[in-house]
């Protein structure tokens, strides 16, 4: 994870290279990542995402319009 800094939902991550997702759900410690026409999939290897922007930086982004 980039930064020490841990992805909470709504956040877009990069879980491989060019490949990003947002964080949907974190469920008993479990992140839940989606992208657009796939299913929610769960994270095996959580210390593999990289933040790119938080859910803040999506909301000014106007990313949820």
């Amino acid at each position: 994870m980039s930064a020490g800094q841990r992805p909470r939902v709504g956040d877009e991550v990069e879980y491989a290279p060019g490949r990003r997702a947002v964080v949907t759900d974190i469920r008993k410690g479990v992140l839940f990542l989606r992208r657009p026409g796939r299913r929610e999939w769960p994270v095996a290897e959580p210390e593999a995402l990289s933040v790119s922007r938080t859910r803040t930086q999506r909301l000014a982004d106007g990313d949820f319009g």
